[in-house]
């Protein structure tokens, strides 16, 4: 038995310890929001935050995460009310165009606002490998920067999200 957390919730698995993440948190956990994109590692669709940090799930053993704590997408906001700016951003900036790879690039847009708050437009582009397959990179830039404002709004009057 695996043990471990998932949105602040405990979640265990008791199957093949080398089944990948993504498909315990899809199959076993009923959590769709992480996509499967390639099974390699390279799209990003599947990002999740693992400990604080943004991991690929689909070459992610579940073995490697007992005892862990991981945010799924679906773990990202408390509420539909309470979006986190990066979601509240995303909306702002119009950024989705098919949607297949953004819970992806939102996790992984959150993970880089944890660790560069404002980041310059060449933070952004070495720190998103995420793909998307429609180019919306240049609303992903721009979602990002309004995020890291509304960050700083939030943290000059005492908000919740990081």
């Amino acid at each position: 038995m695996i043990n471990f957390e998932v949105n602040g919730q405990a979640a265990a698995f008791d199957g093949d310890e080398n089944t990948p993440l993504l498909w315990v948190l899809r199959d076993h956990l009923d959590l769709k929001g992480s996509k499967f994109g390639c099974g390699i590692g390279q799209c990003g669709a599947c990002s999740v935050h693992i400990n604080g940090a943004v991991q690929r799930s689909c070459i992610t053993p579940v073995s490697s995460v007992a005892g862990q704590s991981i945010m799924t997408i679906e773990g990202l906001a408390p509420d539909e009310k309470n979006l986190h700016p990066v979601q509240q951003a995303w909306l702002e900036e119009d950024v989705p165009q098919c949607g297949y790879c953004q819970a992806g690039q939102l996790m992984a847009a959150a993970d880089l606002l944890i660790r560069i708050p404002q980041p310059s437009d060449a933070d952004i582009n070495s720190s998103m490998t995420n793909i998307c397959r429609c180019g919306t990179y240049v609303r992903i830039r721009k979602a990002i920067h309004r995020a890291a404002d509304l960050l700083g709004q939030q943290n000059n009057s005492g908000g919740e999200h990081a």
